[in-house]
């Protein structure tokens, strides 16, 4: 067999590892961040987290009210304003 296939035959492996509940050395799962409770565990408005994330307003308030999907590097600049908003906040306004 290939490097191809051996590589896909272990990949399915790992995930129906994970699906069993059991410990997959290696693997990480990014779970999606709720843009909402960001920004209240910040203590921001719409209006001051939507220039943080780059959008406008009614831009920020479509994710909210999840009409809008959240892209993969916005994702993580969740994740990041999630963990230290303070970060997040100095770097933008310098």
């Amino acid at each position: 067999m290939t490097q191809f296939g051996d590589d896909l035959i272990q990949s399915l492996q790992e995930v129906a590892a994970y699906t069993k509940g059991e410990d997959v050395p290696g693997m990480v799962i990014h779970h999606a961040v709720s843009p909402s409770e960001v920004r209240k565990k910040a203590k921001l408005t719409q209006a001051e987290m939507a220039p943080l994330m780059g959008m406008s307003l009614s831009g920020y308030q479509k994710w909210e009210q999840g009409r809008r999907t959240v892209s993969g590097p916005a994702q993580t600049l969740l994740r990041v304003l999630e963990k230290n908003p303070k970060a997040v906040i100095d770097a933008l306004a310098s």
